[in-house]
């Protein structure tokens, strides 16, 4: 039998490519100040809409509210409701629900699945949730993203048909 250099080595590749571990696009996630919810970006979302129909608030929530929504919340989310709230004269220019386009919010949120979403690396996604208030529907976005081990949500753009805040999203307005 005669010996090729070539059979030498693709036993020695297949064996190489056993070792071999495929690592996501994204190791590092970031880290985390608050406590989160578990969930994939649609479960927390919804979790989070579901909360926000029990205990709506009108404006800036108040600090309970807010410390109730936290687990939901990025880091820069939070802290920039948080220094609005303290802050009482920008915090009265916000009226209304701030977490829908409807100044009176809604009563039923329904999240998007996030299934249908082909990057499963991904930091950040934007969900679309269909929000209903009496005979009225219309969808807002909110953009879920990676904190850590846990998904957050981090903006809300308005994209029903007369949004009552200006500016777009949320954090723009909050930016404001």
């Amino acid at each position: 039998m005669k010996y090729t250099p070539f059979a030498a080595i693709v036993p020695l590749a297949l064996l190489l490519s056993a070792c071999t571990a495929v690592e996501p696009a994204y190791k590092d996630a970031g880290s985390r100040l608050g406590a989160c919810v578990a969930g994939g970006p649609d479960s927390v979302a919804q979790q989070f809409y579901d909360l926000h129909e029990q205990q709506p608030s009108s404006g800036v929530p108040d600090a309970q509210l807010l410390a109730k929504y936290r687990p939901y919340f990025s880091d820069r989310l939070y802290q920039s409701l948080d220094g609005l709230r303290r802050d009482g004269q920008k915090s009265a220019s916000l009226s209304g629900d701030i977490f829908s386009s409807a100044r009176e919010g809604a009563t039923h949120a329904s999240v998007a699945n996030s299934s249908t979403i082909p990057n499963r690396d991904a930091r950040n996604i934007p969900l679309r949730v269909t929000l209903e208030h009496g005979s009225s529907e219309w969808q807002d976005e909110v953009l879920m993203v990676r904190e850590g081990n846990c998904w957050v949500l981090d903006d809300v753009r308005y994209l029903g048909a007369h949004p009552h805040l200006a500016n777009g999203s949320l954090y723009q307005r909050l930016s404001k």
